[in-house]
């Protein structure tokens, strides 16, 4: 047998109510936090298209100081900036993100200027030539958060930030663990707001970490392989009855668990940089593209970005394939990686989703941009095939166009 491999856990301390009708637990965990002016941060459809608003003032009763409903695709900076003077002008001493992926990074981006203050220029990652990126330390103390969500989203939970830069058309990165949410709610009602081609954009962009992360060649530790193998259980028997059954708040909370769980996995060292080619491209393609969603995104650069890394990651690759039972007995390791991929990529079109960047509106013109700003994503930094410059970039997307 294999030796054991010693590693790292860090906990990070969370609540998760989930269930039928948990918002009213929302008052107690304000309770438990100490906070007397809770200001909340959601969009326009949030806030006009349900009754979350009212669900969520209910529960907080007196302590509501505030509300911010401007929250936009993407998180851009103005936006935030807007969310910020206003949290700051209600003396906020807790943020309730209610919403999917935006709601909940402005959140985090507003948490961050209000202790730091200044520009989120200032505190973004920096990548000076030739050198690696340099993310600021971010000291100040930061007043908690809760997350009421209504996406399977994987940001819920992480420590980095990204928004937009307008200006640029870039994204900018923060990084603060302590920007991560003590409290998160998945409410059956709330989730069952989320049309149901917006929940498997968020669930797809999950599935596409969690093969990545299952790719490791040795595999990875104990837990962390644990909580992938069940991400990737839960979302392989949900995924498409999102659509099947888009009534079923009990699919859309087995969603909401495989991100949790893949995000857990991440905390515990799980995944590498197995798909840092694809979570690049990914993040530059659907901030160019407003057209493109988070989950086709990831629906056509998936199983490419896994034929772009083959070569460096072919035991890997061999052993996803094993776990996703397709590897035959006859096939060697080259064969069983090229089966994983095909496999992926049916699981994309199984779901109906995008396969080509034509689908999303992606040009011939368009690719050397979206090559070019992946160069200076933090996610291409950790990938396990090094890349030089963005003309590989641009030849893997020509590729998929």
């Amino acid at each position: 047998m294999p030796g054991f491999r010693p590693f790292r856990y860090v906990a990070n301390p969370i609540r998760i109510h989930a269930g039928d009708d948990v918002m009213p637990r929302l008052g107690d965990e304000a309770e438990r936090a100490g906070a007397r002016r809770a200001f909340v941060v959601c969009g326009q459809t949030v806030a006009n298209g349900t009754n979350l608003l009212d669900r969520v003032g209910s529960a907080l009763g007196d302590r509501l100081a505030g509300v911010f409903d401007r929250v936009e695709a993407g998180s851009p900076v103005p936006s935030v900036q807007q969310g910020a003077m206003m949290a700051r002008d209600a003396e906020a001493d807790l943020i309730v993100a209610v919403g999917g992926g935006s709601a909940v990074v402005t959140a985090r981006a507003i948490i961050i200027l209000l202790a730091e203050g200044g520009a989120i220029h200032d505190h973004a990652t920096r990548y000076p030539p030739g050198a690696p990126p340099v993310s600021p330390r971010l000291m100040q103390p930061k007043v908690p958060n809760f997350v009421v969500l209504t996406t399977p989203t994987t940001a819920a939970t992480r420590a980095g930030t990204a928004v937009i830069d307008p200006e640029a058309g870039h994204r900018l990165e923060l990084f603060d663990p302590k920007t991560r949410p003590s409290a998160l709610f998945w409410d059956s009602e709330a989730l069952l707001t989320a049309p149901p081609w917006l929940f498997l954009s968020a669930a797809a962009s999950c599935y596409s970490g969690v093969v990545g992360a299952l790719q490791g060649g040795r595999g990875n530790d104990p837990l962390a392989e644990g909580d992938l193998r069940q991400a990737l259980t839960l979302l392989q028997e949900n995924m498409a009855e999102v659509n099947e059954q888009p009534d079923n708040g009990d699919v859309r909370q087995n969603l909401c668990a495989a991100a949790f769980l893949s995000n857990r996995a991440g905390d515990s060292g799980g995944g590498g940089g197995a798909m840092g080619v694809v979570s690049a491209l990914a993040h530059s393609l659907d901030t160019r593209y407003r057209g493109c969603s988070h989950g086709a995104a990831y629906s056509i650069l998936t199983a490419p970005g896994m034929r772009f890394n083959q070569d460096h990651n072919t035991a890997g690759q061999a052993r996803l394939a094993s776990i996703l039972g397709v590897r035959q007995e006859t096939m060697n390791d080259l064969q069983a990686a090229e089966a994983a991929a095909d496999a992926v990529a049916e699981t994309y079109r199984g779901l109906g989703m995008a396969s080509r960047l034509s689908e999303v509106g992606v040009t011939e013109e368009g690719i050397e941009l979206i090559a070019e700003d992946a160069i200076t994503d933090f996610g291409l930094q950790r990938n396990v095939r090094p890349v030089q410059n963005a003309k590989e970039l641009a030849e893997l997307l020509r590729g998929i166009l």
